[in-house]
């Protein structure tokens, strides 16, 4: 499968900051992210703030409303089709750090599946004493044997062991690697192609070759494939299986939207004759789909940027969806015999079908419902089995099982965590500063009268789209208490397409901030809230995004709740993964683009003497992808200032900040109690 964030999956490992950009930064000590000062600084910081949070008797009460839903037995076990089987990965109280396991498919459709287990993370880690935090797996062909990645605390550099589904055992002696950012794929049963940072890293800190190893061969004598350059994001194995058999190629990615494939050959890799903005989701029928993120044209004939298309090898492209303006495809997978495409109008979903005869591409939508997202959970590239989700703001995820017929029928629905009934849905649009339409989402009590306290949520980066869906925590933590919960679809997303995103690129960046701080004139305006009761959130680009608007607009806000965050945007390229991200925000070596970057940038704008909203600050210390520098120093910059801050960083948890239920159930229970105070939310 690949999808809208397969580059995301990709891209996984860190840089260490060489502090070298920023002599004159007074906190550059705090970019020691394992350091003992820094650590005993955030300590000290962690009880600050958690004491008074944790006093609050709302705090045990978020915190267990939290985990009771974490941990609940009547979740949807949301699976992975794999042959004959459906995968998944399960966490509950009894097994905190979860099981991986699976179940025939016509099991799954039951009530109560019967579910083998094959790996005991728990156990694992107790045996071995380490603290392992499940990343995944991938399977050969025929379900022989599988690749499970586990990671030290939850970041993103994992070590590599191979799994016998026969003997249902980590194999001793089969395909392993060290702990790296690694990328690979299974060949056949007894090959692998693989990357790993440990044989050459990019300045982004990811791999940058590709190596096809040979069971009973050492690591050491494993062919190179492919070695792109340090300036590379990163280099990557790709591989399809498909009923025509399995098709290895290379990806290297240039950018972090431009990317060159390679078909491999006979030990070789070949590159194809594809433009750099196509981003390959799938393949089908020999042909690789893909998602145009540029106009492109060839042999006369264009294609529009947004269009989902079909490449086969030496010829000219084939349309198979082009997108209006309003429309945007979200995800794409292909099962053995059809391709499935979730494509939103106005960000709200279907789901399409596409068949071919190789001369032209059919189009079929699905009988799924409407006024949510509608997406593909997981499609089997080996039978005609497929399933999807649905949900919106007020309705629990229905899961959906198609045999092959294009008739979805639903198989599993997520019990009502909150009572919606007296609830409502309404959309909006609110004018930026450039006279854009931007929508956006309000879900609150239908009864409401006069102002309430609001959280407003938002992203608008790297093309990802805020579609609706369920959330317990906030139906539970907030929307029950009478307050009110607004997602805000501005520029950056990709809520319609490529246009979307790239309004919002590089040195247009502050249209971004313009559109989430109309959204919040927009909602005072109608007399939904008010600047003291609104309250903003958001995580990684959003935690920039909330920041950067706080230190703009803080007559705006009441209080803010910044996330894992990408702040001091001056460093970022020396911090973490940043390097990898100068396609998104620009690179600050760049004299123009680092001065269009200081008009924004959080940590270098914050100003002493001007009232901020207070600011809670989150992180995680084994995040190797943003990792807690930005929050470190942006808090301890508005500390020494004299601001109001807040600040947790959790020591486990990567790039989530937790890494199982009860971690989760914290950092939420911290979060909106810490809400509820700042912005006056009653009971």
């Amino acid at each position: 499968m690949r999808t809208r964030l397969s580059l995301f999956a990709l891209l996984l490992g860190c840089v260490l900051a060489s502090g070298a950009y920023a002599v004159d930064d007074p906190y550059v000590w705090l970019e020691d992210v394992h350091g003992a000062k820094p650590l005993a600084w955030a300590k000290e910081q962690n009880a600050k703030s958690l004491a008074p949070l944790k006093a609050d008797p709302r705090y045990q009460k978020n915190y267990d409303s939290v985990l009771e839903v974490l941990d609940a037995t009547d979740r949807i076990p949301m699976g992975a089709l794999r042959g004959r089987n459906v995968y998944n990965f399960w966490q509950d109280a009894k097994n905190p750090k979860g099981i991986w396991r699976r179940t025939s498919i016509a099991s799954y459709q039951t009530a109560s599946p019967d579910w083998q287990l094959l790996l005991d993370i728990d156990a694992l880690a107790k045996a071995e004493s380490e603290n392992w935090v499940f990343k995944g797996s991938s399977c050969a062909p025929g379900e022989t044997r599988c690749l499970v990645r586990l990671s030290r605390g939850g970041g993103d550099a994992v070590v590599v062991r191979e799994y016998d589904l026969a003997t249902m055992t980590l194999m001793e002696g089969g395909f392993s690697l060290p702990e790296a950012k690694v990328n690979l794929e299974y060949l056949g049963g007894d090959t692998i192609l693989f990357g790993t940072a440990k044989d050459g890293e990019t300045n982004s800190g990811y791999a940058r070759t590709v190596k096809l190893w040979k069971r009973g061969t050492p690591i050491a004598s494993a062919p190179l494939i492919y070695e792109g350059t340090k300036e590379d994001v990163l280099v990557a194995p790709m591989v399809f299986h498909t009923k025509e058999g399995s098709f290895p190629f290379v990806v290297r990615a240039v950018s972090f939207f431009e990317s060159e494939y390679f078909a491999m050959e006979n030990g070789k890799a070949r590159k194809l004759d594809m433009p750099l903005s196509a981003d390959v989701k799938t393949m089908i029928d020999g042909a690789l789909i893909a998602v145009l993120r540029q106009d492109y044209e060839k042999d006369g004939v264009k294609f529009p940027r947004g269009t989902l298309v079909a490449f086969r090898d030496g010829q000219r492209p084939q349309t198979i969806f082009a997108p209006t303006a309003r429309q945007s495809i979200e995800v794409v997978e292909a099962g053995r015999d059809k391709l499935y495409a979730a494509i939103t109008s106005n960000v709200t979903g279907a789901l399409h079908v596409f068949t071919t005869n190789g001369k032209g591409w059919s189009d079929k939508m699905l009988a799924l419902p409407a006024n949510g997202t509608a997406n593909i959970v997981s499609a089997n590239e080996d039978g005609p089995e497929v399933m999807f989700s649905f949900q919106n703001y007020l309705t629990p995820t229905t899961l959906y099982f198609d045999a092959g017929n294009d008739a979805p029928k639903p198989i599993k629905s997520l019990p009502a965590r909150f009572d919606a009934s007296g609830m409502v849905t309404e959309q909006f649009e609110a004018t930026s500063k450039d006279g854009t339409q931007i929508p956006y989402f309000v879900t609150r009590p239908k009864n409401l009268s006069g102002p309430a306290p609001t959280v407003l949520y938002g992203y608008g980066g790297f093309e990802i789209s805020l579609t609706p869906s369920y959330s317990a925590n906030f139906g539970r933590l907030w929307l029950s208490h009478g307050g009110i919960y607004v997602v805000a679809n501005i520029r950056g997303g990709g809520e319609f397409g490529p246009a979307w995103h790239d309004a919002a690129l590089k040195t247009n960046r502050q249209r971004a901030y313009d559109d989430f701080a109309a959204v919040a004139e927009d909602l005072q305006r109608r007399g939904l809230t008010t600047p003291k009761q609104l309250g903003i959130l958001g995580g990684s680009n959003g935690g920039l995004l909330v920041s950067t608007v706080m230190v703009q607009r803080p007559d705006l806000f009441g209080a803010v709740v910044c996330q894992v965050p990408l702040i001091d945007m001056i460093a970022y390229t020396h911090i973490g993964a940043g390097a990898s991200w100068v396609g998104e925000y620009g690179d600050p070596a760049i004299p123009a683009e680092r001065d269009y970057i200081l008009t924004y940038s959080p940590y270098q704008n914050v100003k002493k003497g001007v009232k901020y909203p207070p600011v809670f600050f989150v992180t995680a210390t084994s995040d190797d992808r943003v990792t807690p520098v930005h929050a470190r120093k942006m808090a301890a910059r508005m500390l020494e200032q004299g601001h109001e801050v807040w600040f947790y960083e959790n020591t486990d948890g990567g790039h989530s900040a937790a890494a199982d239920h009860r971690q989760a159930a914290e950092m939420w229970g911290l979060s909106f109690v810490y809400l509820a105070e700042k912005l006056g939310l009653k009971n």
